[in-house]
């Protein structure tokens, strides 16, 4: 059987993480019906906003690394520089309004996936 790819943003991520009872992170860590994806610099965000993730949540340094250390793992990064010129130029060109969006629209044309 063929899994979905499916692309998680930032705030998809961000949202796993603050709710303790996140279905979207049980949805990640459990569904072996899709692949997920994300652009790399994800991770670099992740760990930048870790503090204030940390005190949103109440939990503690380890629990957060062990619960980032779950979900970073069921992630397939792609290095941005691997995906060809044309698809993000499509990407862009879809994301007038806000290019920070660009990104995961140009991974999400780039790996056939869902946003």
């Amino acid at each position: 059987m063929d899994t979905a790819h499916v692309v998680v943003d930032t705030n998809i991520l961000f949202t796993s993480l603050l709710h303790r009872q996140a279905r979207i992170r049980e949805a990640i860590l459990t569904d072996t019906g899709h692949t997920f994806f994300s652009p790399r610099f994800v991770v670099v965000e992740l760990f930048k906003h870790k503090e204030r993730i940390a005190a949103l949540t109440q939990l503690d340094e380890d629990e957060l690394l062990d619960c980032l250390n779950a979900l970073l793992a069921r992630i397939r990064f792609v290095d941005e520089g691997v995906i060809p010129i044309g698809a993000w130029m499509e990407g862009r060109r879809l994301c007038e309004v806000d290019l920070k969006d660009a990104p995961f629209v140009t991974l999400t044309l780039h790996v056939d996936g869902l946003l």
